[in-house]
């Protein structure tokens, strides 16, 4: 049951965005919660179907195409919420990268799974 409390961490690291990745901008900490919340529901649906399809490309560039992919989830949640905004591809690959150290490193600090 860590989805719950992995959600405020997640939107935590979306604030932070706009900080280390130009061309990124999160309006507010509700803003960052929906896109939290969006960018869940994006890779856990949409992503996978992605991944599937792709699959050919992806054995070829050696799972690079998979950065691609990610960038691209999150111009979508982009496209769908008002007040988070990407500028473009790479500004979304590097959002992408960063959200997800950020998020990565933020979950292990607040979060420690017990034994």
């Amino acid at each position: 049951m860590r989805l719950l409390p992995l959600w405020p961490v997640n939107a935590l690291a979306l604030l932070a965005l706009p900080y280390l990745v130009p061309g990124i901008q999160v309006a507010g900490f509700g803003t960052a919660l929906w896109a939290a919340a969006v960018l869940g529901l994006i890779n856990a649906v949409i992503r996978p179907v992605l991944v599937l399809l792709t699959l050919p490309i992806t054995l070829l560039t050696l799972g690079l195409f998979i950065l691609a992919i990610n960038g691209l989830m999150f111009l979508l949640a982009a496209q769908l919420l008002d007040g988070f905004a990407v500028a473009g591809f790479w500004s979304g690959v590097l959002g992408s990268l960063a959200y997800s150290v950020i998020s990565w490193a933020l979950g292990a600090v607040l979060l420690p799974k017990r034994n």
